[in-house]
């Protein structure tokens, strides 16, 4: 198996978006069939999940997450600075 994934993210995004939509509506990780696609769902701009995607490590050096949970692991590490908060706060 290769490293990384074998196909592009837009297509990986897809696929598990169609998966979801294919399990039974009455268990756990379906997706209604009226929701919008995965990006959209999640409210999450096309172009900075495009950017971000194709320059992660240079984007976030060490933590990752909403700014909340940046946040709260900066708090329990006792950090002074908080790393990777404006580019978390691109991606909502």
């Amino acid at each position: 198996m290769p490293a990384g994934l074998p196909f592009r993210l837009q297509d990986y995004l897809e696929l598990v978006d169609w998966t979801g939509r294919q399990i039974r509506t009455d268990k756990r990780g379906s997706i209604d069939q009226k929701a919008p696609p995965i990006l959209e769902r999640l409210n999450i701009d096309t172009d900075h999940w495009i950017y971000n995607t194709q320059h992660f490590e240079s984007q976030f050096k060490g933590l990752v997450g909403t700014v909340m949970s940046i946040k709260a692991q900066c708090q329990r590490f006792g950090y002074q600075r908080t790393p990777g908060l404006a580019t978390a706060m691109h991606l909502t």
